[in-house]
């Protein structure tokens, strides 16, 4: 399973450890990842999804799922969240 957000598309950074004498070895940064079933009001079930907490904090700031996605670019978002995106579009378009 890929170190990446399925919502924000935040991945693994790399970087130095630097030692008091200044000796550098390489480390990765890896994102704060967390399994979690966030509810969709337009389709009217529950999805799991690999977040970051980043992106569950921006969830529940924006108002829910379906408004997150709305508002997200399609380049970040995962394709399995690209087809939810797709899916909350058609319900919300037909609910209209």
């Amino acid at each position: 399973m890929a170190r990446r957000c399925e919502l924000t598309g935040k991945g693994v950074l790399t970087g130095n450890n630097v030692s008091h004498a200044n000796n550098r070895t390489r480390r990765r940064f890896l994102p704060n990842l967390v399994n979690v079933t966030l509810l969709s009001d337009a389709l009217g079930r529950s999805v799991r999804m690999r977040v970051s907490a980043h992106a569950l904090r921006s969830v529940e700031h924006r108002g829910g799922l379906d408004k997150f996605l709305m508002k997200a670019r399609e380049e970040d978002l995962s394709d399995k969240a690209r087809g939810l995106k797709r899916d909350i579009a058609k319900a919300t378009a037909s609910a209209s």
